[in-house]
């Protein structure tokens, strides 16, 4: 299982939750590989069954008063019960302070005792929502990703056959740019997002020409972080052999991380226009996510006519 070190939690969100270490250790001899995180009142109390000793365990102000309520034998007693578990670390919320006992058990048990001034609750949530991106599944596509008209539209194909073109002919004509060449993606909550590694952010290789900067060359408004993935545009040379969707009356789907997306695919031939296409998709895919499906609308319509054409003849 993937595992995260306290050391890598305390350094990437040293500032954003303004952690101080209290503990000489920052090393956990147990790696993080939940995003749960537990609050241990519990077990201070004496219950022990059932403790959830992989998580993060959380002091907050119930837990740490709790404590203050105990007389000195019951308070180490207490404090025993919890550093007999081997957990990742303990943090201790809304800066509330903290005895000697209890950091002498963290030093004696080698768990980190992290602090942070934040309230528990709030704490919690923006705790877990780092824990939760940082197990998420995750997988490198080759392709460009491009927010057009605020659908997430993942371009593919074999390597020359003109995604990132198409990538910067949606850009000049207004969309956004995510991504060009290498697009990590996430799953998180049952949806696919895509992001640029970062040392290519924002940069294209565009053959003949070399490498460009479309923050720079088209301004801001031209460049998107991340977005969802919506649709996947598999760019294919055209072939007579190969029989490609006329109609649209079923919606074809891939897979990625085990997350199925529509997937459209394109036949390239000379003179055809894959930037309006791929704006077709987009809006398209609209349509869909509204209940507008134009094929299925035609074909019914078309079924009805023929019915009552036929109805009539009979007559």
């Amino acid at each position: 299982m993937r595992g995260l070190t306290v050391r890598k939690l305390y350094e990437d969100r040293k500032e954003a939750f303004h952690f101080e270490c209290l503990t000489e250790v920052l090393e956990s001899e147990r790696l993080i590989t939940v995003s749960d995180v537990h609050r241990p009142g519990l077990i201070l109390a004496g219950f022990t069954r059932n403790f959830l000793s992989e998580r993060i365990q959380i002091l907050g102000e119930t837990e740490m008063l709790f404590l203050e309520t105990l007389d000195a034998g019951q308070h180490e007693r207490a404090i025993d019960r919890l550093f007999e578990q081997k957990m990742p670390c303990v943090i201790i919320a809304k800066g509330l302070e903290y005895d000697e006992i209890l950091m002498r058990r963290a030093s004696e048990a080698r768990i980190p005792v992290l602090r942070t001034p934040q309230s528990t609750t709030p704490f919690i949530h923006e705790l877990t929502e780092y824990l939760e991106n940082a197990f998420a599944p995750q997988t490198t596509v080759h392709g460009s990703l491009v927010d057009v008209y605020g659908v997430g539209l993942l371009i593919t194909g074999r390597s020359g056959i003109g995604k990132s073109e198409c990538a910067l002919d949606l850009v000049e004509r207004g969309h956004r740019l995510v991504t060009d060449d290498m697009v990590i993606v996430t799953r998180r909550h049952n949806l696919l997002y895509g992001e640029a590694k970062e040392h290519l952010r924002y940069h294209m290789e565009i053959r003949g020409i070399g490498i460009i900067d479309v923050r720079r060359m088209f301004g801001v408004r031209a460049i998107g972080k991340n977005k969802r993935i919506d649709v996947e545009v598999r760019l294919r040379e055209w072939s007579a052999d190969v029989e490609y969707d006329r109609l649209g009356l079923e919606e074809r789907m891939t897979t990625i991380l085990g997350k199925k997306i529509p997937v459209v695919t394109i036949p390239i031939i000379p003179g055809k226009n894959i930037t309006v296409l791929a704006e077709v998709v987009a809006m398209n895919h609209q349509l869909r996510v509204h209940g507008i499906r134009s094929a299925e609308e035609l074909s019914e319509n078309l079924v009805g006519t023929m019915d009552r054409s036929r109805r009539r003849a009979g007559g």
